[in-house]
């Protein structure tokens, strides 16, 4: 499983990021410089700028005062103002606002030099720069704000668009109902021409088909067909003599079931008849006559046997009366059922014709009635909605009032020194900060102890701050001096603290400072009291002869071709005890063969025996076989890899060549540092030259003790 990170590699990265930072300071700043110079230079140089608000009142569209009750109010619309906002700043408008001032005249001899008026686009573009459309918070108010470097045209331009926009949508809304009116009236004029053509079909189908209709044809609730006003009559007829012969009945039944005494009492209610009510007044008279008389006179008297003949008279009349009576009525019944019985034949048989007859004339009579009516009312719809929208058209409507006209300002807006000298230190900062990291990005060299360790797994036992020299020209009590110390130190401990032996100093590229790297070795190697030979085995390009100021006439290629002795060829250093010098030699035209292992592996020997150290300077690994054949026959490499030159693959490369050929790298010299750039370099420098000058004993003693731990 992979390793989980810690709060140290947290801290770590972040303090990579500072180093980036630190080691490019010198982008950073000067594009933070020239950013922030930018930003002041520009800002200085513009004029004042002002600028002018105007506010105004929007409504959606609606009369000032409603005509109709039941007009149709919409809801509130979340994108009305927004809207608003974009045909406030469209070109129609805009267009009419530059007409309206002669922008382009008065732009063009401000901003161009040969005074020519602007095009419709430029003024549009310009005018659209310098105009912002906001709304008020939580209000139906839209500001209108224009900037400009005069402050009186600043005002003009924003009230000029309020009114161009206040004149757009009143002459907008206006035409678009002007529009729809005329549309609207030609398609009633259609519409009549259609109702025209149904009334002439329905008269046309009326006189081929016979309807009759009483009253105004095709006017709906105004015209009746005969036939059904005839059926209706008839039903009306035969209602009226049911009722009358019911009602005859009745009084035919009631007549029958009464006596004579109470038909004579009741018949002239019942039929009012004037005969019988006379008779019944002159019985009535004569019996009360008859009563007197006989409580005068006796049975027999001729005035009572008068009376009575009378009497009896009266009755006769008055029973042939009521007979008729009856004989009247009953007739009258009966003719009164049998005009009801022939009503009722009358309205059957015109059913029956008014049903037969209904589908083939009536159906699409009746049928051509309701499509006149559809159309009739379609065109009543469209006469009311014409007049309706004319009405609407006349009465006033104010969908955007000017509430705030815009003032020439006082103060200018802009420019903003301050902001703007704060935008140039945020944008050159985060500008110079994104350039460093991307050089950064693009630089592969080696940066960091880690960068070694990552990509070319071995350890790191020296680093070499910048500006060091043979040290031979500044003594042991240089201030880099302890770099090469603590060099030897880690040398030694990854010899398994067996000191001495052969090492060769190798890099992948040339001018990463190896030889300078192995001098200054050699040298501190020297002072602790080590025996210690260079050998400057860079045959083509030699270098320690000119750092000692020694001859380079005879040396290692002189040695191998068996030409002179190894003894005649070493020299001891002037003024350095214990350090000795085996140049390089002329390398002869024929250089092949000059550095055969079998000779280097003899002559290495020979030299071990004889120093504590043998150092060779080798030529770098890459391009040159001579390193390789070195590496496989000293005790171990020295790798020198200078502080961000060359990229990591080189040193990769030269690694795997020493370790193809049998080599041991024992570590990593990371030369070239920049101390004072780099904290992580800069503590661990001050570290080790405090500790060595405050705590490690002189060079004599340290000398003595190392001497007393050598086997003999």
């Amino acid at each position: 499983m992979d390793e989980q990170p810690t709060a140290t590699d947290s801290s770590l990265h972040f303090f990579d990021y500072w180093r980036v930072i630190r080691s490019r300071k010198e982008v950073v700043l000067a594009v933070l410089l020239l950013t922030v110079v930018t930003a002041v230079i520009y800002t200085f140089s513009l004029e004042p700028e002002y600028m002018a608000q105007a506010r105004i009142l929007v409504r959606e569209d609606a009369l000032d005062l409603p005509v109709f009750e039941r007009e149709f109010q919409t809801g509130w619309n979340p994108y009305f103002l927004r809207t608003q906002f974009e045909l406030i700043k469209s070109r129609p408008i805009l267009y009419q606002v530059a007409a309206n001032l002669n922008l382009a005249q008065v732009w063009g001899e401000r901003f161009r030099t040969d005074k020519r008026p602007l095009s419709k686009d430029e003024v549009y573009e310009h005018l659209l720069r310098t105009l912002d459309v906001d709304q008020s918070r939580d209000t139906s108010l839209i500001a209108i704000r224009v900037r400009s470097r005069d402050p009186e045209e600043a005002a003009r331009i924003a009230n000029e668009v309020a009114q161009v926009y206040r004149d757009q949508r009143l002459s907008v809304k206006r035409n678009e109902l002007r529009r729809a009116l005329d549309a609207v009236r030609a398609e009633m004029e259609k519409q009549r021409e259609r109702v025209a053509a149904k009334e002439a079909e329905v008269e046309r189908l009326r006189k081929e088909l016979g309807v009759a209709v009483i009253g105004s044809l095709g006017q709906p609730g105004s015209g009746f067909r005969v036939d059904k006003v005839r059926l209706q009559q008839l039903e009306a007829d035969r209602i009226a003599a049911r009722v009358d012969m019911l009602y005859r009945k009745a009084r035919l039944e009631q007549l029958e079931s009464m006596t004579p005494d109470e038909l004579m009492e009741s018949a002239s209610l019942i039929v009012q008849d004037s005969e019988i009510a006379t008779l019944r007044r002159q019985l009535v008279d004569t019996d009360v006559q008859l009563k007197l008389l006989l409580q005068t006179y006796g049975e027999n008297h001729p005035e009572v046997v008068r009376f009575r003949a009378g009497r009896e008279e009266l009755q006769k009349k008055m029973a042939n009366a009521l007979n008729g009576l009856k004989r009247g009525v009953r007739a009258d019944y009966e003719v009164s059922l049998a005009r009801y019985e022939a009503l009722d034949q009358e309205l059957k048989a015109a059913r029956e014709a008014d049903i037969a007859a209904e589908g083939e004339k009536y159906l699409p009579f009746a049928k051509a009635e309701r499509e006149l009516e559809l159309e009739r009312n379609l065109l009543q719809v469209l006469e009311a909605r014409v007049r309706q929208e004319a009405i609407k058209l006349e009465v006033p409507s104010t969908p955007v009032e000017l509430v705030d006209p815009a003032e020439p300002p006082i103060r200018p807006v802009g420019p903003q020194h301050l902001l703007n000298i704060m935008l140039g230190l945020i944008i050159g900062s985060v500008a110079g900060l994104g350039i460093a990291f991307f050089i950064e990005y693009l630089d592969t060299s080696v940066k960091t102890v880690d960068d070694v360790e990552r990509y070319l797994g071995l350890p790191v036992i020296g680093i070499i701050p910048q500006k060091v020299r043979p040290m031979i020209l500044d003594g042991p009590d240089c201030s880099y001096a302890e770099a090469y110390r603590v060099l030897r130190t880690n040398l030694l401990f990854s010899n398994k603290g067996v000191p001495g032996g052969a090492f060769a100093v190798v890099s992948g590229g040339v001018g990463e400072g190896k030889s300078t790297t192995l001098f200054n070795l050699a040298y501190v190697c020297a002072t602790m009291g080590d025996k210690v030979l260079i050998v400057d085995s860079d045959l083509r390009r030699p270098v320690q002869h000119s750092i000692l100021n020694m001859p380079n006439r005879f040396g290692l290629t002189n040695v191998l071709m068996r030409d002179v002795p190894i003894e005649e060829t070493i020299k001891a250093v002037p003024n350095v005890p214990n350090l000795h010098f085996l140049p390089s030699g002329k390398l002869p035209r024929s250089s092949i063969g000059v550095l055969n292992t079998q000779r280097m592996r003899e002559l290495i020997k020979n030299l071990r025996a004889r120093y504590d150290y043998v150092f060779f300077d080798a030529p770098p690994v890459i391009g040159v076989s001579d390193a390789s054949i070195l590496a496989s026959e000293v005790d171990g490499v020295l790798l020198v890899v200078q502080y961000r030159k060359y990229p990591r693959i080189m040193s990769l490369r030269a690694k795997r060549m020493i370790e193809n050929v049998g080599g041991r790298i024992v570590g990593v010299v990371l030369n070239n540092i920049n101390i004072l750039r780099d904290d992580y370099y800069y503590y661990y420098h001050s570290y080790y030259s405090n500790y060595y000058y405050h705590h490690a004993p002189p060079a004599e003693e340290a000398a003595k003790t190392e001497a007393a731990g050598k086997p003999s």
